[in-house]
Parts: structure tokens; sequence; C-alpha cells
């Protein structure tokens, strides 16, 4: 019925030189942020936020869509018009998180499924009627002794499919994120083994559930050291090993993967994604969607202050240009100067 429609919001989410701005945090996660800030988290601050960083100027350049968060694709700029219609204005589509975030999973100590189907087919045709064009869902994987196991794996597959083929169904692209975590002291072999065998378990869920491939896009997170991993990988060895085990795992009728940060320093999440797209031709694009690796520099710059958005903007702008570059392989360190410059 949509398959047109999901194809052309397919093909624009990964669009040359574009890529995600994740804007989805729920309001816990928010809290920290503005936390580390100094800044209440209450409702207002929270939508003058969220409206800094969907209104940043020529945003659409390097930005084809922004993940927004239930409450947030329910409020409005400070002129009134509802943050999907100025998204829209800008030439941006709206995505909308529709999880309800990973809980504990019974009899797995240590591992965690993601909630929130019931319900999900009459919340779906909801967004679609506020103006979203594709949703996301995010499943929570983790390395460590004897985990992740299969039951986890199966279970976290089962459903981030069950949402896949409900988005399609009701003519919205699902973006699937099976995110290995980078928490922990493991190698950059180990996250190799958990995220090959994480992703060959969702492919295979997807299968099963009757989702087109070529409807959907992947979020992945990159083949990586753990964050306390006494020697950690180099650039060029993260791009090389993410490479590899996409290729193994990743069909390619998948019409474009957009890597999450998952942690990463802002440069840091950009470098990666350049030194994939040097390594090109691959598959399918490689492109961004970033939450705190995008956000961060602006973040800092606000600080709930209203004189202080302009600046804040041109900091998110900047990043956005610099993830941009690095789709095709174009970003370097001496590009970083521009900021400065700014």
């Amino acid at each position: 019925m949509y398959e047109r429609e999901l194809e052309a919001t397919a093909a624009a989410m990964v669009a040359k030189g574009k890529g995600l701005l994740a804007i989805d945090e729920s309001a816990p996660t928010c809290k920290k942020r503005f936390d580390s800030i100094s800044v209440e988290s209450t409702v207002e601050n929270r939508r003058a936020y969220r409206e800094l960083l969907i209104t940043v100027p020529g945003a659409a350049q390097f930005i084809s869509g922004m993940i927004l968060f239930d409450e947030t694709i329910r409020q409005s700029a400070a002129d009134g018009t509802p943050f999907p219609a100025a998204l829209k204005h800008q030439g941006i589509l709206t995505g909308i998180k529709v999880d309800a975030g990973a809980k504990k999973l019974a009899g797995a100590p240590g591992e965690k499924v993601t909630e929130g189907l019931d319900g999900l087919r009459e919340r779906l045709v909801e967004y679609r009627g506020m103006g979203a064009s594709f949703a996301k869902w995010r499943a929570v994987i983790t390395i460590g002794e004897r985990i992740p196991s299969p039951y986890c794996l199966d279970a976290n597959a089962h459903a981030l499919a069950r949402y896949a083929a409900l988005c399609q169904e009701a003519g919205l692209v699902p973006v699937v994120e099976p995110e290995v975590l980078m928490d922990g002291k493991h190698t950059i072999e180990r996250c190799f083994e958990a995220t090959e065998a994480t992703l060959r378990c969702v492919f295979n869920a997807l299968y099963l559930q009757r989702v087109a491939l070529e409807h959907m896009v992947l979020k992945a997170s990159m083949v990586i050291s753990g964050s306390e991993c006494p020697k950690r990988a180099g650039v060029e060895e993260v791009a090389k090993q993410t490479l590899l085990c996409l290729k193994r795992a990743v069909p390619a009728a998948v019409p474009g993967i957009v890597f999450l940060s998952g942690g990463q320093g802002a440069e840091e999440a950009t470098a990666h994604l350049n030194a994939m797209n040097l390594m090109g031709p691959h598959p399918w694009p490689l492109s961004f969607s970033y939450g705190r690796a995008l956000q961060e520099p602006a973040l800092k710059t606000w600080r709930g202050q209203s004189a202080n958005v302009a600046t804040a903007q041109k900091a998110l702008y900047h990043r956005e240009k610099m993830n941009s570059a690095a789709c095709s392989g174009r970003y370097t360190v001496q590009m970083e100067q521009e900021k400065v410059a700014a």
C-alpha cells in the first residue's frame, strides 16, 4: 500500500551528504544532560532547547530527518508552529521514537529487552497523522561474561522485527537500532563477535516477520573497543572491523546504514564515519544518526540562556557540516578550525 512512499522516504533519509539528528532523549536522559549545564529540566526548558535544535538555519543541507520524543512531537515553536510543521518547512523529515525503553530481561541477569509493542499499531497511526515519516526502536545489547546470550538476542530481535512490520503497515520507515553498548573492558574483537551475532539474529527475525528490507534503515553501532578497555583500537581499525562486520551480516537490499555515536566524543564519531567512507565503495550509503555527538557542543554553549541560542546553533551547524563531509570521506581535522573562525 505504501511501497513507493516508503521507498522515497528511506532514500531521502540517507541522501548523499545527509544524516539524522537524534533529539529523542527521554525525560530522565534529558534531565541528566541538563544537570550537566545546571539547567532545570522543565517542560518549557526542554521545549526551548528542542526548538534551538530544530530551527538551525541551513541545517537541511546536512540533516535529512530528526528523531523526536513523544513530548517533542506534540510541542510547538515559540511562534506557535508545531515542530513537525517547522521541520517540514525546512525540508527535514520528522521521525519519532516509539519504544518504551529497555527493561530487565526475566531470567537473564545483566541483560535487557525493549518494551513498547502494546498499542503500537494505534500509536503509529497517530504519529503519522501528526506528520511523522519514520520511526525508531532501540534495543540494548550488553557485552559481559557469557553475554549477550542467545535468549537476549532473540527477544530483542523479535521485538525489533514486530515493530518494523507494524511501521511499514502504517506507512512509516522503521529505523532498526540494535545497539551493542561500548560500556565495559572488552576488546574490539569481542565487540565484533557480539555485533555480528546481533545483526545476524536481527535480520533473520526481520525476514521471518516479512519486513521489506528495502523499506527500512539500519541504525548500527560501530565495532569498537569497550570504553574501559586498556588498549583501545584506533580510528582505522574501528573502520575496518565495522565494515567487515556489516558486510558479513547486513543484506545489500537495505537502502542505508546510519551509525549511532554510543558514547563516543563528537570529533571521534566524525573521524570514524569518515574513515569508513574513505574505504568505499560499500553496498549501502553510510551516514550518521547521532544524538550527543552532534548536540553536546550546542548544549554546553546554550546553558539555558536565550541570549546564547544563535551561538549554540552555530556550534550545532558546524558539527552537522563536519559529519556531512564525513559521509563522503571529505572530513579533515583541519576543518574543525572553522568553528574557531565562526
